[in-house]
């Protein structure tokens, strides 16, 4: 199985989680073949085509409130042929409540102003030792996400920082460029 390059997903001007990231964020994941998975936030659905790749007896559910988002998450799917992949258009967490499914992967790649929420639905979605990660560039969501996962005793909280740079070429040199800096903050229920 090899993780997907960024240069292959349609993206248009929709936020991708890059390659760099979706690598440590799904590791972190432990991912197996039957997960049942949730990404929240999925813009192009860079983690969840992953994530279904992964999970190629399992299913995974990503939702986004984004119009364009949607419709770039359904052409993925169906560039690369992800049938396990249930497509949401809402905002979560409210869009997830008919849902009736327990999950044990769930990637929080965008809240749209719903961190808590959302936290608080990964905790009473999650089976027992169900894996969360969550991606942040902002110190703010960092700081609220951390004293929701106290709150409700998330296990093994670990929170690491991804600084990654990519070359690009000026005449016959190589600049290294470097890209946001990316928490990937991860827990057990």
């Amino acid at each position: 199985m090899y993780h997907i390059k960024d240069e292959e997903f349609l993206r248009g001007k929709v936020p991708m989680t890059k390659e760099e990231i979706r690598f440590v964020s799904l590791g972190k994941m432990e991912m197996k073949d039957d997960d049942i998975c949730l990404d929240i936030g999925g813009g192009t659905g860079s983690v969840s085509m992953e994530m279904a790749r992964f999970a190629r007896n399992g299913k995974v559910f990503v939702i986004e409130r984004n119009d364009e988002a949607v419709e770039l998450i359904h052409k993925n799917k169906e560039k690369f042929g992800l049938e396990n992949l249930n497509i949401i258009k809402g905002m979560a967490p409210d869009g997830l409540k008919d849902l009736n499914t327990k999950f044990n992967k769930i990637f929080i790649g965008g809240s749209a102003g719903n961190l808590v929420e959302i936290i608080k639905y990964s905790y009473d979605n999650l089976v027992e030792d169900g894996i969360l990660v969550l991606n942040f560039i902002v110190l703010e969501n960092i700081s609220t996400a951390v004293e929701e996962l106290k709150k409700y005793n998330f296990k093994d909280v670990d929170i690491c920082q991804i600084i990654v740079s990519k070359n690009r070429k000026v005449k016959d040199f190589n600049m290294m460029m470097a890209e946001n800096p990316i928490y990937v903050i991860t827990a057990k229920k």
